[in-house]
This record gives C-alpha cells, sequence and structure tokens, in this order.
C-alpha cells in the first residue's frame, strides 16, 4: 500500500536536505558559522558536511566570510529570489519612486521585505551628494527588532498578523512582545513607524508601509541623519509617507502584457 509515509521515504533525498539545512542555518544567524558550529547545531558529523559545504561553495551560495572566522551566505539565493516576477514588479515600481525620495529628502532610504522571522532589505538608494548613511542590500534582522519589521507587522491584516504572532512571539518574552504591540497600534494610529535606530547612534529610523492590496508587500525606511541641510524629519514623514503611497499605487495598477 502506497501511504503518504511511504511515498515520503521512496522520494527521500537526504543530500539535498543537508544542503537545505545548511543554507537554512545560515540564513537565521546574523553572524557567520564555522563547520564545526554548523555540525553542533544540525546534529551531524564534520565528514557528513564537508563534501556539502564544498559544493556550495564552489556553486557561490555560501563563502568564507570576510575576516575568515566561518562561513556565510552570498547574495546568490538573494538574487534568485529577486528574479521572481513578485519581487521584480515591486523593484520596478519603487526604485522610480525611492530616487525621487532621495533626492527630496536628501537622506538615503532602503526597501525591505519580510523572510520567515526576519526582515532583509532588498533595495536602496544612496543619499545624494558625497556624505550620508545607507543600509546595504541583503541586511537581514529579527522583525521584532527593527522599525522596517514593526512595519512588516503592524500594517498586516489582523487574520495575517495573528498567524505571524503564533511564530514571533516564541522569540522573545511576554514582556517584549507586549512593548512590539504597543507599538505597532501606536504606528497603525500615526500611519508610520518613528525609533531611534538601535544599530547606529544619532540616527531615527523613519518608516512607511507600501501595501499591495490589503497586505503589506514592503516596508520603505530612510536612516534619519540630522545634517544644517536636512529637512525635519516631520517633513521627512511626510515624504517617506507619499513615496510609499505612489508605490502602493503603482502596484496596484494592472501589468502589461
Amino acid at each position: 500500500m502506497n501511504t503518504p509515509q511511504n511515498k515520503q521515504r521512496k522520494y527521500s533525498a537526504p543530500a539535498l536536505e543537508k544542503g537545505l539545512d545548511i543554507l537554512e542555518l545560515l540564513a537565521a544567524r546574523s553572524t557567520p558559522l564555522t563547520m564545526s558550529q554548523m555540525a553542533t547545531e544540525l546534529g551531524r558529523s564534520l565528514g557528513e558536511l564537508f563534501r556539502m559545504v564544498e559544493a556550495l561553495i564552489r556553486r557561490g551560495y555560501i563563502a568564507p566570510a570576510d575576516d575568515g572566522e566561518g562561513l556565510e551566505l552570498t547574495n546568490k539565493l538573494f538574487a534568485l529570489a529577486l528574479a521572481r516576477a513578485p519581487a521584480r514588479n515591486l523593484l520596478e515600481q519603487a526604485l522610480p519612486e525611492m530616487r525621487k525620495l532621495t533626492r527630496a529628502i536628501g537622506q538615503s532610504c532602503h526597501l525591505a521585505v519580510a523572510s520567515e522571522e526576519q526582515m532583509v532589505v532588498i533595495a536602496r538608494i544612496e543619499a545624494p551628494g558625497n556624505e550620508g548613511y545607507s543600509v546595504r542590500v541583503g541586511n537581514r534582522r529579527p522583525l521584532v527588532a527593527s522599525a522596517s519589521g514593526l512595519v512588516l507587522y503592524a500594517f498586516q491584516p489582523q487574520t495575517i498578523r495573528a498567524e505571524w504572532r503564533a511564530r514571533l512571539a516564541r522569540s522573545v518574552s511576554g514582556k517584549a512582545w507586549k512593548a512590539f504591540e504597543e507599538r505597532a497600534a501606536s504606528a497603525r494610529t500615526k500611519k508610520h513607524v518613528r525609533a531611534d535606530s538601535d544599530v547606529t547612534r544619532h540616527i531615527v529610523d523613519l518608516s512607511a508601509p507600501v501595501m499591495s492590496g490589503d497586505e503589506v508587500a514592503a516596508a520603505l525606511t530612510c536612516p534619519y541623519i540630522e545634517t544644517p541641510k536636512a529637512l525635519s524629519i516631520k517633513d521627512t514623514i511626510v515624504a517617506i509617507r507619499r513615496a510609499a503611497a505612489e508605490i502602493s499605487t503603482r502596484l496596484s495598477q494592472p501589468t502589461a502584457v
């Protein structure tokens, strides 16, 4: 009798699963891991991982960290994901407005989307001129620990927030989750997020949602730095919300065939 379990055993692919385990582990970590660390976390021997790691390095999916300590993901998986039609359409609609925004506010901006329990930056536009601060493409942070992540959660429909809550709340204390929910409620009232960066001092993260229908497609975020020529935070928020709304409108329009 061919039960689903038998079919699963018949078509199992241990080597593929081992490679996916490695990729998922590295994606979930913000720092590089050594072979020994990967073996420990995956409950496998070094011998089991060695050939798979070598193959992933050869194919360009992982690489030694810049400081030579451990291995980390390259941007190859990221580039493959961006080649998909939904992500490609989001970037096509967002990038022109992001360029206009940076010229108007004199600051950099970036676009972030949700990826499991993290947010990941998929595009950025540098500040005009010779100086500025920006977040690199591919940067990942927990949703519950970033302004972009707060936007991505706060403006989702209630049903989606409930699904995310079941996953995200497990990663933080009850007190931290309560504070996160309170900030999300405040964001929905104000239609944006303003928060001091917990990564870099003297930077204020300003973020607004890019909508696709009733759901949040991305967070449009500016790491704001006060300079003599900078717009006020209030005016910068207005500009970011306007740009996010324009991208949302573009996303709602049918694409030409």
